[in-house]
């Protein structure tokens, strides 16, 4: 990529010189071919006096110079004359003058333009040529009047030169960011497709992992029934059943998710709405979590203030939005520290606010960007006990928006995370 923008770069810097040579040479065949047509002004007249002369009689058979026969436009025209003769553009700016030099050697600039002056001191920017108006060997006006030189200034040539070329370097630098741009496509493509990768591959040892766990348990208790003191036992033989049962709607619950998600990804889901009053969804939710909270210490505590939690809503979705909040609150709970979860309710300018918090282990700035991207799933350092897919909360934003509604995480490392549904409420 550097190789490519270098050869470009070096391509448009040539083009540039080759271009200013070009112009130069064109401008010094212009300015001869004015200074011959200027020539032929020059009329007869007496030669130069001997060197012997006084210098008094030298200047009274002096003949008339070109710059005292001639005027700025005469000048002018001639010189846009062969512009147009040597493929010059007509709108070039230039300045000229004309110079005659006396007996002594002395130059005085008899005619010049108006800018003439200012343009020819500047040395450094802008390009100067000068021809001696001399007349060849062998004509009339050989050795007839004094000597003189045309002096034309292209005021700014670079300027000009990138003018005259600026489609070529437009097309150059269009050309360069297309490779720039496809250069950056390819790279992202192939990150992403790197990304793809590691989630496939995390995904497929998640499922790997969620299933090995509950057929284990199920083998297990299967052996377990085949022991003759078990098979006499209803007891252990009811509790063993029990065990596969559970195991298998485990299963299940897992298999749902995974076709869930597919469901998702083609927006092939039932939604049906109706007229649902949120606070009786939350408390059934959180009696499920009883339990859970209970063995490990930890409490849910519910501030359902929202004077107005009828919104519509798709019942069974809503309830599975807010059991995976309440969940990912228990999963990504601290181990030292018991599990506390806040639920609470309001309303807010025509919206219904429900808000999740919880005490865990919280999420950095970075994980707070891809928390709802499709499997993936917050680094939780030496922790390998969190079991999923890292699909649920991709299901909640996905069934948030469907619901016309808005979902906000904020977090902090070691601090918790809060979940900020917005709801459009219900009036009847």
């Amino acid at each position: 990529m550097i190789g490519i923008i270098g050869i470009q770069v070096s391509w448009v810097n040539n083009m540039v010189l080759l271009r200013q040579e070009q112009i130069k040479h064109n401008v010094e065949d212009a300015t001869k071919w004015v200074g011959n047509e200027l020539l032929t002004k020059r009329g007869g007249g007496l030669p130069r006096r001997p060197f012997w002369d006084d210098g008094f009689l030298s200047e009274i058979f002096r003949p008339q110079t070109i710059g005292q026969q001639v005027t700025i436009e005469e000048v002018d025209k001639k010189f846009r004359q062969a512009f147009q003769q040597y493929h010059l553009p007509e709108k070039m700016r230039f300045e000229f003058g004309i110079a005659s030099f006396d007996a002594l050697g002395n130059n005085a600039f008899e005619r010049v333009s108006p800018k003439f002056l200012q343009a020819y001191s500047d040395t450094s920017n802008n390009f100067i040529f000068n021809w001696a108006l001399e007349a060849l060997s062998g004509t009339v006006g050989e050795n007839l009047g004094a000597d003189e030189i045309l002096c034309i200034v292209i005021p700014d040539i670079r300027s000009l030169v990138l003018s005259s070329l600026r489609w070529p370097i437009i097309i150059s630098i269009l050309f360069t960011l297309i490779i720039l741009a496809a250069f950056y496509i390819t790279v992202r493509t192939m990150v992403r497709q790197k990304k793809l990768v590691e989630i496939k591959n995390d995904f497929i040892n998640n499922m790997t992992h969620e299933f090995k766990t509950p057929l284990a348990t199920i083998s297990l208790a299967v052996d377990a029934l085949r022991n003759e003191k078990v098979m006499a036992d209803p007891a252990r033989m009811q509790y063993f059943n029990a065990i596969i049962k559970e195991e298998n709607q485990r299963m299940n619950r897992q298999v749902e998710t995974i076709l869930r998600a597919s469901q998702l990804e083609k927006e092939d889901f039932d939604v049906q709405f109706k007229t649902v009053q949120v606070h009786p969804v939350i408390q059934r939710v959180v009696d499920t979590f009883a339990l859970q909270l209970q063995a490990r210490s930890g409490q849910l505590k519910l501030q359902l203030n929202a004077t107005n939690d009828r919104m519509a809503a798709d019942e069974s979705h809503l309830t599975n939005m807010i059991s995976n909040l309440i969940d990912n609150a228990l999963k990504y709970a601290r181990e030292d520290v018991p599990p506390v979860v806040e639920i609470q309710t309001r309303n807010e300018a025509g919206r219904l606010v429900i808000e999740i918090a919880d005490n865990g282990i919280g999420m950095s700035k970075d994980t707070l960007k891809r928390i709802y991207e499709k499997f993936y799933r917050a680094h939780t350092g030496n922790l390998h006990n969190v079991k999923g897919f890292g699909l649920g909360l991709s299901y909640v934003k996905t069934l948030v928006d469907t619901h016309r509604g808005t979902i906000d995480a904020e977090s902090a490392v070691g601090k918790g995370s809060t979940f900020i549904l917005r709801f459009p409420v219900s009036k009847s």
